[in-house]
């Protein structure tokens, strides 16, 4: 056990310490770093927060206040509003870029409901939502506290399934977004540290040292620390990224407050942790076992290519999961482990998963997993020492 853990650590650390190790780990949550802050930064000096005027010809908002404007992180969520006596002022404050639009409310208003903009340029459609808000709280004023806020808030939807309390609030799609997120993320990881893993492997294998270090240890120990020493290296950089994500997650809470009535709760994050593991053990296996039996890099790098691409396969029917997510064919991705990890956290935004569904696929991901690290460790005794010929699956499956 003791020659295991030499190699495991030497096996980890070797790989850990690497100056491109290090520069792939940060490399990606910078980049999204980056695009996310140059996104934000971009929507925000794009934004026009300047006041909207409105001059009133009805007679019923004569004694309206003006309406400060309203922050909700680093956003304008509510212009300023404020009264015009007559037309010709409200032109002028127009021209002279005071306010970016300015409105009309006509005589026959409370029969009609009319209302007449003039603007320069086009007007963000919220300018007018803000703008249709703040005439409805004046005419409710004198209203019934309860009332008046009910009526101004509007129902809030909220979808309730029949066998379950899960709801889905219409109010908050983040969440599906945050689940499509989630599994590009795994995506990346799953590419970034598998073609390292791959690589490893492969080098490992080119180089040829392990003849002599298998003079000193069995192979069992040497397979072992080597195997799960690679995986270790790439769910390192998994729960790093995971842990960035997290941080990142904090942030939007406070620059975005709407983030936090998405309604992801524990029950999401640990279904993310117990089908994105066992899938990422059970392709970091497969490219361990395709850089056992390869003969070189290249070889390795396009055979390893048709693992992870089946992951993505949920993308290109997102509109069908979506449409219908207790269908056969989101049901069928639910149970093939390449497509699983995708699957099941969209299905789980859009509907009540049944609680076998779940266990059944975890189950399948996990012996899955476990098959591919079996296949993995015949590969490697049987592949690591031979050179230039191919080592076939028929191999890898005849008993010995």
């Amino acid at each position: 056990m003791n020659k295991f853990w030499i190699v495991f650590s030497h096996e980890y650390l070797r790989h850990v310490k690497r100056k491109r190790f290090i520069l792939g780990l940060i490399s990606i949550p910078l980049f999204m770093a980056v695009i996310m802050g140059v996104s934000i930064l971009a929507a925000a000096l794009s934004e026009d927060n300047r006041p909207v005027g409105f001059i009133d010809q009805s007679g019923l908002f004569k004694d309206a206040q003006p309406q400060p404007a309203k922050r909700s992180g680093l956003f304008v969520t509510h212009v300023k509003i404020v009264p015009f006596a007559n037309e010709t002022e409200a032109r002028n404050a127009l021209d002279d870029g005071e306010i970016q639009a300015f409105y009309i409310i006509q005589p026959d208003y409370y029969a009609t409901g009319n209302v007449k903009m003039i603007a320069q340029d086009s007007v963000d459609s919220d300018i007018h939502r803000d703008f249709s808000e703040y005439l409805l709280a004046h005419l409710l004023k004198n209203e019934n506290p309860t009332i008046r806020t009910r009526i101004l808030e509007g129902p809030e939807l909220v979808l309730r399934t029949f066998d379950s309390d899960q709801q889905f609030n219409s109010r908050n799609p983040f969440g599906f977004l945050i689940a499509i997120f989630s599994g590009v993320i795994f995506m990346l990881a799953v590419n970034t540290s598998g073609g390292y893993l791959l690589q490893a492997v492969v080098e490992e294998k080119e180089n040829r040292t392990m003849e002599v270090v298998l003079t000193s240890l069995s192979t069992d120990q040497f397979m072992a620390g080597k195997i799960f020493g690679n995986l270790s290296v790439g769910l390192t950089q998994l729960l790093f990224w995971l842990l960035m994500a997290g941080v990142a997650a904090l942030f939007a809470l406070r620059a975005f407050p709407d983030l936090r009535d998405v309604g992801i709760g524990f029950s999401f994050f640990s279904l993310m942790a117990l089908t994105f593991l066992p899938a990422f053990v059970m392709i970091a296996a497969l490219m361990t076992m395709v850089g056992s039996t390869a003969t070189e890099s290249r070889e390795a790098q396009q055979i390893a290519g048709l693992f992870s691409l089946p992951i993505a396969i949920p993308f290109w029917f997102i509109a069908a999961i979506m449409e219908n997510p207790n269908g056969p064919l989101a049901i069928g991705f639910s149970f093939f482990p390449f497509t699983a990890p995708m699957t099941l956290p969209l299905r789980s935004m859009l509907t009540n998963l049944p609680a076998w569904q779940v266990g059944l696929s975890i189950g399948i991901l996990i012996l899955a997993a476990a098959a591919s690290i079996w296949l993995a460790s015949r590969a490697f005794r049987l592949g690591m020492l031979r050179y230039g010929k191919k080592l076939t699956l028929a191999e890898i499956l005849r008993p010995r």
